[in-house]
């Protein structure tokens, strides 16, 4: 999903140094990078058959193996997902792993104390995530990390409600004391010097603690402790940033689910040209999120590119286009999707071509088109990006090579993981016009939405000006960026003879 910079060869550039791949947890694991074919037939994928199996592990690493760039291939014919009390089972285990992280956390931003309040039908962002993931309905529910010096990290939690996950947790008696005497308490006990808030910053994860709530903590506090309430963005951050091990496994198969899903819609199994409509493909992946039992953060969005057709703008991008647009034989369309799963998100963008009468492949210039987003793709993740470096020098060096090339490009990465727009270093134009957004650093084992498109000239089309947008999570090795699926060098094909 978005979030225009300029300068074309037609061939991806994939260097020798681009086939080694290092996956997190992975010891001496290698990827391959294959020039694969253009176009890729898309009216043959079977359904995603969704397991619900208990064979995943619950914790451990990425498997060996990696894709930074491979040809289109077949589907995957299954997609194993956990029911929902084995994947409590697996996020109780990470939320271990998280506290076990957090006191370093603290100390490094100052944070004495942190404070998460979550209220009744109006969970605040950062509760799944520094809690066990349950429904929480109490009218007010309150999870206190704090500093105890020696005594490392206390962590205590004043809910409306007893659950025992909580109490393997927190401090958390079954017949609790109010919300406001445990804060007195703990407030008269420690006098931390800073007490983290969820104020603060431009992301609704930052500054999710509502006025009511903050008024209620400083009555419960008293005058002394509301003068030391500072903004915790800084700590937030770097906590819904930081990716673990045991979460890699998880997060491919959420992202092997989008591939799938996507695949499904842009095929002959729900397109028929001249007939289907936007909003049907929109339904159809509503429909099919349902049946595998997951959500969508960011609802999937369509754009339709046609020969002769007056191009739309909205905000700087190509717009959305209305349901009761019909996709017709010779459109090129694109769809904009993520899906919720374990408390992370996806985010993924597809393109597919509709063959007219007597075609059975895309045009010439549409593959030299995706070409060039693959060119850009390569550029960014495997000569641009490393750890340690800027978001402002991986951006500058991305645009240098793409004016040089002669590819007009444009770019606007983002974090993903706990949220499908993260927190954390973003590569995009913003970056290069923002200096302390530009002086970021990338981390190795970050995950991100490696989001940008090309615009190329189309012979075929009267020279008109196509954009191929591709959006795929990634993540951070020594060595660049690597897919979690293999990237898109073949736009699907749908329609034509069978």
């Amino acid at each position: 999903m978005p979030h225009l910079e300029s300068s074309r060869d037609v061939r991806p550039d994939i260097g020798p140094d681009a086939r080694r791949d290092t996956r997190p947890g992975s010891a001496d694991s290698s990827g391959s990078l294959v020039d694969g074919p253009t176009t890729t037939r898309s009216n043959a994928v079977l359904p995603a058959i969704l397991l619900l199996t208990s064979a995943l592990a619950l914790g451990g690493c990425a498997p060996s193996g990696g894709s930074t760039a491979s040809e289109a291939g077949e589907a995957d014919p299954a997609v194993a997902l956990l029911p929902w009390t084995e994947q409590m089972a697996v996020r109780d285990q990470w939320l271990t792993r998280r506290h076990e992280m957090l006191l370093p956390m603290m100390r490094r931003h100052g944070i004495d104390m942190w404070i998460v309040v979550n209220e009744e039908f109006h969970d605040d962002p950062l509760t799944e995530y520094v809690a066990p993931a349950r429904p929480y309905t109490g009218r007010r529910d309150v999870f206190v990390f704090v500093d105890a010096g020696d005594a490392g990290l206390r962590k205590v939690a004043a809910t409306g409600y007893w659950e025992e996950t909580v109490a393997r947790y927190f401090e958390s008696p079954i017949d609790p004391d109010p919300a406001d005497q445990v804060l007195h308490a703990l407030w008269t006990e420690h006098r931390p010097q800073a007490i983290g808030l969820g104020t603060g910053g431009r992301r609704g994860m930052t500054r999710s603690l509502t006025h009511d709530s903050y008024q209620f903590l400083a009555e419960a506090m008293g005058p002394e402790a509301e003068s030391r309430f500072v903004s915790a963005e800084p700590l937030i951050e770097e906590y819904l940033a930081t990716r673990i091990p045991e979460e890699w496994d998880h997060y491919e198969r959420l992202v092997a689910l989008t591939e799938e899903i996507t695949r499904r819609a842009f095929s002959d199994e729900v397109v028929s040209p001249g007939t289907t409509t936007v909003g049907d493909v929109r339904r159809f992946m509503y429909d099919a999120l349902w049946d595998a039992g997951v959500e969508t953060w960011f609802q999937p969005d369509l754009r339709v590119q046609r020969r002769g057709m007056e191009r739309v703008g909205s905000r700087g991008f190509l717009a959305v286009a209305p349901e009761a647009t019909v996709i017709e034989p010779g459109d090129l369309i694109h769809v904009d999707f993520g899906i919720s799963y374990m408390g992370l998100d996806s985010d993924w963008q597809k393109m597919a071509y509709i063959l007219q009468p007597g075609e059975s492949d895309a045009p010439q210039g549409m593959k030299d088109a995706l070409a060039n987003t693959n060119a850009l793709q390569d550029a960014l993740m495997l000569r641009a990006s490393r750890p340690g470096r800027t978001v402002g020098e991986v951006y500058a060096q991305t645009m240098r090579e793409m004016q040089e090339r002669g590819i007009t490009a444009q770019v606007y990465s983002h974090p993903l993981g706990n949220h499908g727009h993260g927190l954390g270093p973003s590569i995009d134009f913003r970056s290069s016009a923002s200096s302390a957004a530009a002086e970021r650093v990338l981390v190795e084992g970050a995950y991100i939405s490696i989001e940008l498109n090309t615009l190329t000239p189309v012979a075929e089309w009267d020279g008109q000006d196509v954009f191929i947008m591709q959006e795929d999570p990634a993540y951070l090795t020594e060595d660049g960026w690597r897919f979690f699926r293999p990237r898109q060098e073949a736009l699907y094909l749908i329609g034509g003879a069978p």
